[in-house]
């Protein structure tokens, strides 16, 4: 199968033969796009369907490109991620992104999931409690990056503790504690969504080797990178790629 029929099968299977609107008024941009996305990155399959669509997701909601957010919300409900998984993937982006663009992100994801007649809100996914967040947040955070969080957090200057708390309160309590995905799913989210941002080189670093700790190994990050990298341009992809060897070396 080539890379054209390739992109025809999939786009056929996820929008149900729905034209893009391009195809009318910028047809060769159309065909570069659909035939690199899903005839070629898609058409390696080294992700499970439901996985790579999260991906992309977060990848579409830290761009802050809603059309592609609606897009992927659809071919991921179509590759059997439930409204909860999907709405967990943009959920946890807040902490990266901020909560007014994943806000943004939840609105375009609500137009799709009340179209196709699913009721709002969803069923609950909290699991830590205004009193347990902090610990719950500490206790995520170490199941990725060790006891190192107790030494980050100890030699934090007094001024600065407030942040470590936000940190691990905030992002890791009140988001990888939640229901719906579960920690290597998470991180692997994480790593995409700061591939995505760029400039994030540090922290690249450090949820590659959160990855590794969690089970999703080197293939695995490639594979998520790749999935991104129509989305992310070739600048971030690299350095990102970079981010992953300088970790996990060949």
């Amino acid at each position: 199968m080539n890379r054209i029929e390739s992109a025809k099968r999939y786009t056929d299977k996820l929008y149900d033969g729905a034209a893009s609107p391009l195809e009318t008024t910028d047809p060769e941009f159309a065909a570069i796009k659909e035939r690199l996305i899903y005839g070629e990155v898609y058409a390696e399959e080294k992700l499970p369907a439901r996985l790579r669509e999260l991906v992309i997701l977060v990848a579409a909601t830290t761009n802050q490109t809603f059309a592609e957010v609606k897009r992927h919300t659809a071919a991921a409900l179509q590759s059997s991620v439930t409204p909860n998984e999907v709405k967990e993937a943009v959920y946890h982006c807040a902490p990266y992104i901020g909560l007014a663009k994943a806000e943004a992100a939840v609105e375009a994801v609500n137009e799709v999931l009340t179209a196709q007649g699913i009721q709002l809100p969803l069923v609950s996914g909290q699991t830590v409690t205004e009193e347990s967040r902090l610990a719950d947040g500490i206790a995520a955070q170490k199941s990725i990056f060790g006891d190192s969080i107790d030494a980050m957090r100890a030699a934090a200057p007094e001024n600065q503790k407030n942040i470590q708390d936000y940190l691990s309160a905030y992002c890791f309590g009140d988001f990888y504690t939640r229901k719906g995905l579960n920690i290597q799913e998470r991180e692997l989210l994480t790593f995409a969504i700061l591939c995505t941002q760029g400039g994030c080189k540090p922290q690249v670093k450090a949820h590659v080797g959160g990855n590794a700790t969690v089970g999703n190994d080197k293939e695995v990050l490639l594979a998520a990178l790749t999935v991104c990298l129509p989305y992310i341009g070739f600048p971030r992809t690299l350095n990102a790629l970079g981010c992953i060897n300088e970790v996990l070396p060949e």
